[in-house]
C-alpha cells in the first residue's frame, strides 16, 4: 500500500475505533510495527493529535477534534490541479486568474522540498496550446484517472510506459513507449512520446489510452524535439516536443 494511502487508512481506523493497539493497526494495513510507529510520527507531524498509552494493554488514540495542519497533497494531486488550470487558461475561460494562481502558489509552498522538485520536474514535460479548426473532437471519450499516477512514475523515473490504445479507426494496438511530454490542445489532451519500433515521435491522445503502467527496470532519455508555433512550455525550463500524431 501507498504510504499517503497507508496513513490516510490509519487515521480513518482511529477516528472509526476510538482506539486501537499497534498490532491491531499493523494488520488493518498489512504493514510492520515499525512502519505504523513512523506513519504515526508523520502524521503527527502534520497535525493531528495522536496518543499513545504505553505497556502491554495501551493503545493509539486520536483526538476526535484533530485536524491536519498542513496539506497532505501528493504530487499527481497537485499536478492535476495545475494542469486544469493550464488547460482552461489556454481554452481562454478561466475566470479569476490572479486568486487562482495565488491558491496554488499556497499549494507549492505546502510541499516538501523533495515533492515540490519532483513538481517542478512534472511540469518541465507539460505544453499548452491551441487545437487546429480541423480537428475533430466529436467522438472525444474519457481520460482513465490511472493515467496520472502511471505518468508520475515514467516520467519522475524514466521508465517506459506500456499501454492499450485505440486509435482513430478503431484499431486496439498495444504499445511500449518512451513518454517525453504532456500536451493540452483543449479540449484534447495528449500524451508525447518516442515509440522504438517506429523510430519516431508520437501524439497518443489521452482519451484513447487505457491500462497505463510504467515499466519497471525500463530506461530511456529525455529528447529534445520541437513544437509547432503557438506551443509553449508551462515550466520554467521545459524543452519541445514533436509533430508526428497517432
Amino acid at each position: 500500500m501507498h504510504v499517503r494511502h497507508r496513513q490516510e487508512a490509519l487515521v480513518r481506523h482511529l477516528r472509526r475505533n476510538g482506539s486501537a493497539t499497534i498490532a491491531e493497526l499493523a494488520a488493518e494495513v498489512a504493514a510492520s510495527r515499525r512502519t505504523i510507529l513512523r506513519d504515526l510520527n508523520a502524521l503527527r507531524d502534520e497535525g493531528f493529535v495522536i496518543h499513545a498509552e504505553p505497556g502491554r494493554g495501551g493503545g493509539v488514540q486520536l483526538d476526535p477534534q484533530s485536524v491536519q495542519t498542513t496539506a497532505r497533497l501528493s504530487v499527481t494531486e497537485v499536478f492535476a490541479l495545475l494542469i486544469s488550470v493550464a488547460s482552461m487558461r489556454a481554452a481562454g475561460n478561466l475566470p479569476f486568474t490572479g486568486l487562482a494562481d495565488a491558491g496554488l502558489a499556497k499549494i507549492e509552498r505546502s510541499l516538501p522540498a523533495d515533492k515540490l522538485r519532483d513538481l517542478r520536474r512534472f511540469l518541465d514535460c507539460l505544453y499548452v496550446g491551441t487545437l487546429a479548426p480541423a480537428v475533430d473532437t466529436s467522438n472525444m471519450g474519457e481520460m482513465t484517472p490511472e493515467l496520472l499516477p502511471a505518468f508520475e512514475t515514467a516520467f519522475l523515473q524514466r521508465q517506459m510506459l506500456a499501454f492499450h490504445y485505440r486509435d482513430a479507426y478503431g484499431a486496439e494496438t498495444e504499445r511500449m513507449v518512451e513518454p517525453q511530454a504532456m500536451l493540452i490542445l483543449p479540449p484534447l489532451w495528449y500524451l508525447v512520446a518516442w515509440d522504438p519500433l517506429r523510430e519516431d515521435f508520437r501524439h497518443f491522445r489521452m482519451d484513447r489510452i487505457r491500462s497505463p503502467e510504467a515499466q519497471e527496470g525500463t530506461q530511456f532519455r529525455r529528447r529534445h524535439v520541437t513544437f509547432d508555433a503557438g506551443v509553449r512550455p508551462v515550466g520554467s525550463t521545459g524543452q519541445a516536443g514533436p509533430t508526428s500524431s497517432s
